[in-house]
C-alpha cells in the first residue's frame, strides 16, 4: 500500500508538470466556461429546458475532462511506459506493474474530480449556476462514466504498440467526440442528422446522463445511458485483458 501511494503521488506530480494533460483538465474547460458565459450569460432558455448555458455546461464540461484524460491520458500514458520498458522493470521489483495502472488511473479520477470543482465554483461564483440533483448521485453517475471512458483508453493502450499511434488514434476519436457529442456546447443547438450520428458516440451517453442527475432526473430516467455505458466498460475491460501486454 506504501508503495502504491508513492507511485499515486509521483504520477500527480509528473501529470501536473505536463502542460498538455494539466491545461485541457483544469484550465481549458473553464475558459470555455467564462468564454460562452460572456456572450450568452445564464438566463432561462426554453430552448435548454428552461435552464441557462452555465447550468447545463458544468456537467457538459466535467464529460470533455473526463474523455481528455482517459484517451489522451490513461491510453497515452501506458502505451509510453510499455514503449518505454517501464513496465518491464517493474516486473523485476516487489511492486507489481498493475500498481501503476491503478496509480494512473486515480490520478486521473482525482484531476477529474479537481476539474469539476472549478467548474461548478466558478459557475457558482461568477453566474450563479443552479444545481438540481443529489449530489451523491451526480458523483455515482460521474464514477460510471468515467470508469467507462477510461476502458477505452486502456484498450487503445492496449491495441496501440506505441505511445505516438496512441496519441494520434485518441485525438481521432476524441475531438469528434468533442464537437458532437454535447461536451463542447449543447446537442439542441446541433442539426438533427448530427444528432442522429451522435448516438453513436460514447461520450454523448456520459453527457447526457451527467446532465440528467445534474438536474434532479432519476437515474430511472436514463436506462439506455447506464446500460450503454455499462456495456462499454465490460467492452473496454475484455479487450484490453486479450490485448494488452506489459512489455
Amino acid at each position: 500500500m506504501k508503495s502504491l501511494l508513492k507511485m499515486t503521488w509521483v504520477e500527480a506530480k509528473l501529470f501536473l508538470r505536463e502542460p498538455f494533460g494539466a491545461f485541457f483538465t483544469l484550465v481549458f474547460p473553464v475558459g470555455l466556461l467564462f468564454l460562452f458565459g460572456s456572450i450568452y450569460g445564464n438566463e432561462p432558455s426554453e430552448l435548454l429546458g428552461g435552464r441557462g448555458t452555465i447550468d447545463i455546461s458544468v456537467p457538459a464540461y466535467t464529460a470533455m475532462i473526463i474523455a481528455t484524460t482517459s484517451l489522451m491520458g490513461l491510453g497515452i500514458t501506458m502505451a509510453a511506459y510499455r514503449e518505454q520498458g517501464v513496465l518491464r522493470r517493474l516486473q523485476t521489483t516487489p511492486v507489481s506493474p498493475l500498481a501503476i495502472l491503478v496509480a494512473v488511473t486515480a490520478v486521473l479520477f482525482g484531476m477529474t474530480l479537481v476539474g469539476m470543482a472549478l467548474l461548478v465554483l466558478a459557475g457558482r461564483l461568477v453566474y450563479q449556476m443552479r444545481f438540481e440533483g443529489q449530489l451523491l448521485s451526480v458523483l455515482a453517475g460521474l464514477m460510471l462514466g468515467s470508469l467507462s471512458m477510461l476502458s477505452l483508453g486502456f484498450m487503445l493502450a492496449g491495441v496501440m504498440r506505441t505511445a505516438r499511434s496512441a496519441q494520434i488514434v485518441g485525438m481521432v476519436l476524441l475531438y469528434p467526440m468533442l464537437f458532437l457529442s454535447g461536451a463542447g456546447f449543447p446537442r439542441e443547438l446541433l442539426p438533427a442528422t448530427i444528432q442522429k450520428v451522435s448516438a453513436f458516440l460514447p461520450l454523448t451517453y456520459v453527457v447526457n446522463l451527467l446532465r440528467g442527475l445534474w438536474v434532479g432526473e432519476s437515474w430511472g430516467q436514463h436506462t439506455t445511458n447506464v446500460v450503454v455505458l455499462s456495456v462499454l466498460l465490460v467492452a473496454g475491460l475484455a479487450i484490453s485483458a486479450l490485448t494488452f501486454r506489459w512489455e
